[in-house]
């Protein structure tokens, strides 16, 4: 037979449309703090639960700052993570740091946590010459290769199908690492959503795939996304082991990722994550949320913030207290606020930068590009402010008009 399963016999034509199916949310927290009867935590110390909550802060903080930087002019274009935090940074916390990340573009909790320097976001932010994408990329298209993250690449979900890849090689270093790969319920609706599982589960790979399914693929809400029951249901059809998860609990978040980790490096077995959140955030800069959905809507779900929530269980814990809450938001905002003026006074990335890294050796054709725009840029120097006098300096300070 051509299935990989025996199926049973029936003699009337009986449909079946999935609702047979009842997929749970796990919980732990309440939104008070407190965890719910017969709930059981996972061990985790207060070193460690204090290195998730200040990322969690230090993501929103940034979030906060950078988008009044973009409506101040300052800045091209963001995106904030608001009410996502425990679900990026929870997942985070669950592996190992020499694990791989391949993110979408709301991560950058994940990074924040893995120690990427407040500079390092601001110079990949601002795209200046210490912008380790040499401002080739959008604002939040970060990228570290000591942190394992993948470098963010704008099409939707081309990071999946990638992850399976990459996953496989580290199944065959047999070195005890793992992928995980981060996406929208949006992007799921994508061809590489369904190619990357079924070769994840035909080839036993280490991955871990994790939806954040936020309500929304930017305008578009859920219910006219699909009409099944999530994403998670997808799993049964590539026969993969599935959880959903409430996406604000941050220890269920890290409990679930933790099992996932086991079952992925231990067994090789790909797992699907659903976590339930939103966006309290728009979409982007470029967004207008409320001609999409309701300002009822959003307060509901700023009563469930997943900071808040791990907050008030710190505080039970005797491990936090509002004092050191205050001394955190305010440390935050002024190493954000100095970082972002120390970026914006950097040059930008050199020209040459523009063809390096396309070859191992410059093409005639590049070279002659490139001479063509420093000609154009020395003949319009008012029109590229800042690349006019990075000529000059070339030139020791003429111009060639």
């Amino acid at each position: 037979m051509s299935t990989t399963t025996r199926p049973s016999v029936v003699h009337r034509p009986d449909f079946m449309n999935g609702d047979e199916f009842q997929i749970p949310i796990f919980k732990l927290l309440k939104q008070d703090g407190t965890p719910y009867k017969n709930a059981k935590l996972p061990p985790l110390d207060k070193d460690k639960a204090l290195r998730i909550y200040r990322a969690m802060l230090f993501t929103r903080v940034l979030d906060e700052r950078m988008l009044a930087a973009q409506r101040q002019g300052r800045l091209s274009f963001y995106m904030q993570s608001t009410g996502e935090e425990a679900t990026v940074i929870g997942s985070t916390a669950a592996l190992d740091d020499d694990d791989m990340i391949m993110a979408q573009y709301r991560e950058q909790g994940a990074l924040a946590y893995r120690g990427f320097g407040v500079d390092e976001f601001m110079n990949q932010l601002f795209g200046n010459d210490r912008d380790y994408g040499r401002g080739r990329q959008m604002p939040v298209h970060y990228g570290s290769k000591t942190l394992n993250y993948l470098t963010i690449s704008s099409p939707l979900a081309t990071q999946i199908p990638q992850a399976t890849g990459y996953a496989y090689g580290q199944k065959l270093a047999g070195e005890g690492r793992c992928t995980i790969t981060v996406f929208g319920e949006g992007a799921a609706s994508e061809g590489d959503f369904h190619a990357a599982l079924n070769m994840a589960s035909v080839h036993r790979v280490p991955v871990i795939f994790l939806c954040r399914n936020n309500g929304y693929a930017i305008s578009t809400p859920a219910i006219e996304q699909f009409s099944a029951d999530g994403i998670a249901p997808r799993a049964f059809g590539y026969r993969m082991k599935v959880i959903r998860v409430d996406g604000n609990d941050i220890l269920a978040v890290y409990q679930a990722t933790q099992e996932a980790r086991k079952l992925a490096v231990e067994h090789n077995q790909p797992v699907l994550i659903e976590a339930m959140t939103y966006r309290l955030a728009a979409h982007s800069s470029s967004d207008d949320p409320s001609g999409y959905r309701s300002r009822k809507e959003e307060e509901a779900w700023r009563d469930k913030d997943p900071v808040l929530r791990m907050k008030l269980w710190l505080e039970g814990q005797g491990w936090w207290s509002e004092d050191a809450e205050k001394q955190e938001q305010e440390t935050r905002r002024r190493e954000v606020l100095e970082a972002m003026k120390r970026a914006e006074k950097r040059p930008p990335p050199p020209l040459e930068s523009l063809v390096s890294d396309v070859y191992h050796e410059l093409t005639p054709a590049l070279a002659d590009q490139l001479e063509a725009l420093k000609t154009h840029i020395r003949k319009y120097p008012e029109a590229y402010p800042k690349s006019a006098p990075t000529l000059d300096a070339e030139q020791g300070g003429t111009r060639d008009a």
